[in-house]
């Protein structure tokens, strides 16, 4: 009898698909705009958008967004698709957005093994967006409405996001009861809860001594007020319906603080949330390559797709 157990030991984890394992061509990303016009509250905004290499031995992949005006949710189909779909949010400590506007090869990664893939590259808080610290999450409720078009009906779709973008994943789907902007069309009158979610080495509060300091600067600025800090401080704010949430940090993270994780999952736990929390001992802040034979790298697709494989997500989607 094949069971989950079994799949699991077939080394990529087959738990969404037996057939993950086998080579798969996904199509190649294509980019859609977020909003059909100017992105809201633009208004007396003056950034000019610039896409610079990350550092001098960057690829062409490798490369950080400043500025954004017009965001972009660059959307990966999968060959075999495995029923859900992904909103992919990096991060940039609200700072840049670290990611090609396709997703580079963590998009292409995760569409092998059957996801469709739509990474977001969102607009800064610091930038004079009207919205002030909610225009990344104005751009996070747009885009996942999108994707859940795009993914169809049957379809789970989700949000995950790595450091500031996790604090993002989080924003969304716990603050997605809210209307953070007007609606311009029909789509806006479409649910944005996600279905899971999953917040990877993630910022969570804003609150000293475990705040990530710069995307707190960035997000709230340098001299925010405690109503503030108390309604951006991810902690603090999880409704009972909150999805079920995946969380996961490397104790030996030195960029974000591992409490920041620990403070999440504590706070799911207490609402009652069905959550899931991985500590790994070692693989600081990044987890390197997906797929990478070490480090975390290595377990956290299975780890993640075993979670998302018990989650009655038929109940809430």
């Amino acid at each position: 009898m094949v069971t989950r157990r079994t799949m699991l030991a077939g080394g990529m984890g087959g738990a969404l698909l037996p057939v993950l394992a086998q080579a798969q061509t996904e199509e190649a990303a294509r980019i859609v705009p977020v909003w059909p016009g100017k992105a809201p509250g633009s208004e007396g905004v003056t950034v000019q958008p610039r896409t610079v290499p990350r550092s001098a031995t960057s690829g062409p992949e490798d490369v950080a967004h400043y500025g954004v005006t017009r965001p972009t949710l660059g959307i990966v189909r999968p060959a075999r698709p495995n029923g859900h779909a992904l909103l992919l949010i990096p991060g940039g400590s609200y700072e840049r957005i670290a990611s090609a506007p396709n997703g580079g090869e963590l998009a292409r990664f995760l569409a092998r093994r059957g996801f469709l893939v739509g990474t977001l590259i969102y607009r800064l808080p610091y930038d004079g967006w009207a919205a002030g610290p909610a225009a990344p999450l104005q751009d996070a409720q747009r885009a996942f409405r999108l994707l859940a078009r795009e993914a169809g009906p049957g379809t789970k779709t989700g949000v995950i996001g790595f450091s500031a973008g996790g604090h993002l994943a989080g924003s969304l789907a716990s603050k997605f009861g809210e209307a953070s902007y007007t609606a311009i069309d029909a789509l806006d009158r479409t649910p944005a809860r996600p279905a899971f979610a999953g917040m990877f080495f993630p910022v969570v509060t804003m609150t000293p001594p475990y705040a990530h300091a710069p995307s707190r600067r960035n997000l709230i600025g340098r001299d925010p007020s405690p109503e503030r800090v108390a309604r951006w401080s991810l902690e603090q704010n999880v409704p009972a319906d909150m999805p079920p949430t995946f969380v996961t940090v490397a104790a030996d993270d030195r960029v974000v603080p591992a409490q920041n994780s620990l403070m999440m999952f504590s706070a799911l736990q207490a609402a009652k949330v069905p959550s899931a929390l991985h500590v790994f001992d070692a693989g600081g802040h990044g987890f390197g390559k997906p797929g990478d034979p070490s480090g975390p790298g290595r377990f956290w697709p299975d780890l993640f797709e075993d979670w998302l494989l018990r989650q009655k997500l038929d109940k809430i989607s």
